[in-house]
Parts: structure tokens; sequence; C-alpha cells
């Protein structure tokens, strides 16, 4: 096995994506978790670029244990002292400056020859090696700059001290092959055996990891990465994908890093709260919904056994477990198992009935959570103790007013239709109710909860029913209010019902 160093430069690169400045404590508390994961290199931000980037990077360098923490720096005389002077305190300092390499830069952005970038590198390389022992020198736009030329920046940089070759993918334009096939022309230069070479890639097409690992196999041996793949534009290769990827295949790719990835999504979250950038749902690795599984074959197979649709154990990323997402694709196996989690264990009948009104449910809301199915199934189980229910509810609202309720509930098999106005949407409903299951209790209590978020939530209507001494409470779950409001007068007038029968049976007993 090849030990492969992870550079992660989520507190520079990551946060030059725009809008994800980041505060010193954050940044601070992002290197101790990089620290603690034993990520190999810090890069810790840019010391030139302000004096609050300066006082982070080297408040970093004091509190970094294991790290090499590294600043950077372009290719100036004033840039690399600034830097120097920001790592100081790091136990494992480094310098990693930077300068154009490509036809394009040299012509449009530093208007320099390509002599002039060598005699560039020869004083700035020089200058930093002066000043600590670790420096590390990338040619910009890497992959876009002709070999043999790329050949002599490289040779000239080694030649003048620097002991790690980045060659970045700068605007993300290399193909796996080419990127490949660079590093792999570096081999024979002078010295090149006593350099670690780096890749550096970013996502524009979408290759940034892809080409990152390419880049290993051509024979470099270190790899610029940041925290879910944050970074400007389209982002950097993606830390956790990366180590992932080389944990996961070490059968084609023979390389390993020390990072200790239990420590993955812990550094996701944290990154993404301190940017202010959210990890998309379908993010390889720490996205939410990286180890779960809606799909009804997909459930079925987990339940069987988990490598059937998961190359990854959640634990080892420190995800707690596998979430088998319940909605309108998942299978009977799966709703069985989730009722059994929330300690519901039903009959045969009592399950397929659930099962129907789980998908009922799931075909009209986007997420059905724990909470949803425990109403559903709670509200199951009232209803299967009732003499009547609601089969089915219209009701006309509005500001014209009056409002107008139509009701068809079923008594022990007979189905009633009763049409009702009120003052308001859930008045109709209850003089609805009355009409079809005359009383005379009164309304003590009538409240409404969301049993989970979002404008699709389930409402949960508790009523509570009082005739003379008796007091009776029912319940009703759905994500229509009105309908919900309706289950549970139902529920709390069959309570009271029953209470009637069983004192008229009582009595004519005695």
């Amino acid at each position: 096995m090849h030990d492969i160093k992870i550079f992660d430069t989520t507190l520079r690169d990551g946060e030059q994506s725009p809008g994800a400045s980041m505060t010193l404590d954050e940044k601070v508390q992002i290197a101790t978790i990089l620290d603690e994961m034993k990520v190999d290199i810090i890069e810790a931000g840019f010391p030139i670029a302000s004096d609050g980037d300066f006082e982070s990077v080297s408040q970093i360098a004091h509190e970094v244990k294991d790290a090499v923490v590294c600043g950077l720096a372009r290719a100036i005389p004033a840039d690399i002292d600034r830097a120097a002077e920001a790592v100081r305190h790091a136990k494992r300092p480094r310098i990693h400056t930077f300068v154009s390499t490509s036809p394009l830069h040299l012509k449009y952005q530093m208007k320099k020859s390509e002599d002039e970038v060598i005699d560039i590198i020869e004083k700035t390389v020089g200058q930093a090696r002066n000043l600590v022992d670790d420096v590390e020198w990338s040619g910009m736009d890497a992959t876009r700059t002709p070999l043999e030329y790329l050949r002599r920046c490289v040779e000239t940089a080694i030649r003048c001290g620097a002991t790690t070759i980045n060659l970045p993918d700068t605007v993300g334009y290399a193909t796996p092959s080419e990127y490949r096939a660079m590093f792999e022309a570096m081999q024979d230069i002078a010295g090149a055996q006593d350099v670690i070479f780096s890749t550096h890639t970013h996502n524009d097409l979408g290759l940034a990891v892809a080409n990152a690992l390419a880049g290993v196999e051509g024979g470099a041996r270190q790899i610029e990465c940041t925290i879910n793949g944050l970074g400007e534009r389209a982002g950097n290769a993606a830390l956790e994908e990366v180590v992932m990827a080389l944990r996961t295949r070490a059968d084609v790719l023979p390389y390993d890093t020390r990072v200790d990835a239990t420590q993955i999504m812990r550094a996701s979250k944290l990154v993404a709260v301190a940017s202010g950038f959210s990890v998309q749902y379908n993010k390889a690795i720490v996205g939410k919904n990286a180890f779960a599984h809606e799909s009804g074959i997909h459930q079925d197979g987990m339940l069987k056994h988990a490598e059937t649709y998961e190359i990854m154990k959640p634990s080892d990323v420190g995800v707690n477990a596998t979430s088998l997402v319940m909605g309108k694709h998942s299978g009977r196996h799966a709703f069985r198992q989730k009722l059994e989690e929330l300690g519901f264990v039903l009959g045969d009948n009592a399950l397929q009935d659930a099962f129907r009104r789980f998908k009922e449910l799931a075909d009209r809301k986007k997420h059905v959570y724990d909470e949803d199915i425990e109403a559903l199934v709670e509200d199951q189980i009232t209803e299967e103790n009732e003499v009547a229910r609601v089969m089915s509810l219209t009701v006309i609202a509005g500001t014209g007013g009056p409002q107008k309720a139509i009701l068809v509930m079923d008594l022990g098999g007979r189905h009633v239709t009763e049409e009702a106005t009120g003052s308001g949407p859930v008045d109709a409903v209850f003089n609805a109710v009355k009409k079809i299951m005359p009383h005379e209790a009164r309304l003590s209590l009538y409240q409404v909860h969301a049993v989970t978020e979002g404008t699709d939530a389930q409402a949960e209507v508790s009523v509570r029913l009082q005739q003379g001494e008796r007091i009776e409470s029912g319940r009703g779950a759905d994500v229509d209010t009105l309908v919900a409001s309706a289950k549970a007068y139902v529920a709390a007038v069959n309570k009271l019902a029953a209470r009637h029968r069983q004192h008229a049976q009582a009595v004519g007993a005695a």
C-alpha cells in the first residue's frame, strides 16, 4: 500500500466560494476537527489577503497539534514573507506558493514571458525555502500548459528547494486520462523522486474526484481537497469522496490515507453550518440520502443483507445507521420493520389495512415521518373500536358564508349522508356529525397541531366532549385538518355512545 497525503484546503479554497466566508472561531473549530481526523496538511488561509486571514492562519498555527499548517502565497516576496510570519508558530509549517504557467494566463493575466516566469519561480521558491523547510510550489492552470514548458517549471521549482509539486486543474478542464498522463510525464525530471507530487482538481465538469484519483495513478502522492467539495465555482474534489473511494476500492486503488473517516459526517455538518452552504441531499458520502433507501426492492434487499445495496457501512463515516425512508415506493417488508421499530406489532389484516393507509398518505405528502406513521396507526386502532366512522367529507368555505359541510359516515355498515352549515368550517363539520349521531355533549376542547413539518404536514386534532359528568376525548389525524377534526369528533362521540351502552347494559343486568 502507498500512503496518500490528504491536503485540506476548506479554509482557503473552500472559503473562496462566494458567500462562504467564515469567522475566526469557526475556522479554528474546523481546523481542530481536521487535525483530529488526522488530515496531513491544513491550508489555513491566504495570509496576505487581509488582516483577518493572517490572524486566522496564525491562530490555527498555534492550535493545531499534529497536522502541517500551510499558508498560501503568490509568487511575490511580500506574500511569502507574510505567509512565513503567519505559520511560524506551527509545529510543522509550510509555505505554498504559486504562479501561472499556461499561455492564456501568461498572456492575459500576468503579461509575462515564459522565461520571466522561470525567473520568478527561482527567486520565490528559493525565498520560501530560506524561511521554512517545507515548501509547496503550484503551477496555476497546469492542465492547459504545454508539457515541455511545465516540465521546465517543475524542474526549476525542485532545484530551488520545493518539497511538494502541485499540478492543479485550476479550471476543471482536464479528463482523467489527460491528468494521469501529465503526472506520468513528470516522473523522469531530475529530483522528481525526492519530492511529492500533488493533485488539485476543480469540479467544473464534475470530474474533480475522478481526476484526483487518476493523478494518483499517474504518480501523485498528495491530494488537495475540501470538506463537502466546497470551493470556487463548482467546487473542489471532496475530501470525503476521495478518502472513501480509496478505502472502498482498495482492490483497484492500492493506496491508503491515515484519515479517521468516522469523523467525516461531523466535519461535514460543521462546514455546512459555518459556510452557510447546505449539503445537497444526494451528495455522495455525506448527503442526507447517501445511506437512505425508499424503493421497496432496495429496502427489502437491505433488510435481508446490507451489502445488497450499500458498498460502505454508515458507521464508517460517522452516520449512526442506514435510514429506510418511508415513502410511496416503500414495500410491506420495510413498513412492517418500521412499525416494529416504533413499537407496533400488527396482525396480518391490521398490517394490510395500515399499509394501505400509509400508501394513501404517501401519495398525498412528500415526506412521511415516523410521527406520521405513529399517528396513522394510532388513528386506525381507534377506528377499529368505533361503531361509526368517517367515510368522506366535503366542506365549502370562504368569505361569502355560510360554511357548509357534506359528511358521509358508516354506521355499522350503513352509509348515512348529512349536510349542515355553521359559523365556520369546523362548526359546520361538527353540526353534520351531530345530525348523524345526535347527542347533548358540550365541546370543551378543540386543539390542532402539526404532526410534522411543512405545508403538507399531517394535522393531529384533539377533541374533548362533556355530557353531564362524563368526559371523553377523541383524536384524529389527516393531512386535511377538517377531515382530522371530523375523525376526532366522531371518536369522542363513539366513546360517549359506548359508555352509554355499557351503562344501559349494567342497569339492565341489575
